[in-house]
């Protein structure tokens, strides 16, 4: 079985700048495998979620992605592979603001037909009810998603990545806006979405509570040579 992530040599840096912010020899995540990973502020952790989606391109490695090698994509088809196999819970959420909570948690399954034919048999909207009801913002659906608090925008963005059961889930410090009961309910369900069809996820935060809900912690210093001081 093709792992979901396999990253080899992996060097990247910013523009012309020498300074190198990543440099990872090895790193991979199996399918179904659900994996923690920490590091300080600054350890390259944002940067590299931007290259595994497809956001960011390395100068110099192999990062296979789904089983499609994402140094040799376009950015059209990585766009495309990342909202048709990929749900991203971005830090600062990046919920389009004219739309309602109903309409931003549905819009996956509205851009990819792919996602809504993974529904098995729901229209999107009974699936961003459900969804939304395990997260405590059923009540909010149908609201313009500015009235909402930072946590309730939140769990919107949860639950927009977890829509249409996606392959691989990154969500990056997803809990940072939720509080001890909340972060509870979020909790269980992402695990039990990732559960359903095998969804391997890669979650970043810096709640080291967190990490006994997956199957293995990585940290970021220790596989970020470039955080050691590396030369470019």
């Amino acid at each position: 079985m093709k792992p979901s992530l396999n990253i080899k040599d992996l060097r990247f840096s910013y523009g012309e700048t020498n300074k190198l912010l990543l440099e990872i020899h090895d790193f991979s995540i199996k399918k179904g495998e659900k994996v923690f990973l920490k590091g300080d502020s600054g350890s390259g952790k944002t940067t590299l979620l931007g290259i595994i989606t497809g956001i960011l391109s390395a100068q110099n490695g192999e990062v296979t992605v789904l089983g499609e090698d994402f140094t040799k994509l376009s950015y059209a088809k990585k766009d495309a592979l990342r909202g048709e196999k990929m749900g991203y819970i971005f830090q600062l959420f990046n919920l389009i603001p004219y739309l309602s909570v109903l309409e931003n948690i549905t819009l996956p399954c509205r851009i990819h037909s792919k996602r809504k034919l993974n529904l098995d048999g729901k229209t999107p909207e009974q699936e961003a009810e459900r969804l939304a009801t395990a997260l405590s913002i059923a009540d909010y659906l149908d609201k313009p998603i500015t009235e909402l608090s930072v946590g309730q925008q939140q769990r919107v963005a949860a639950a927009r990545a977890l829509i249409g059961t996606p392959e691989f889930i990154i969500a990056d410090e997803p809990t940072s806006a939720l509080d001890h009961s909340q972060r509870g309910k979020f909790i269980e369900l992402l695990m039990s979405e990732c559960e359903k069809k095998e969804t391997s996820l890669l979650f970043v935060s810096h709640d080291p509570t967190l990490a006994s809900f997956f199957d293995r912690t990585v940290k970021m210093e220790e596989i970020n040579l470039a955080s050691k001081g590396s030369p470019l």
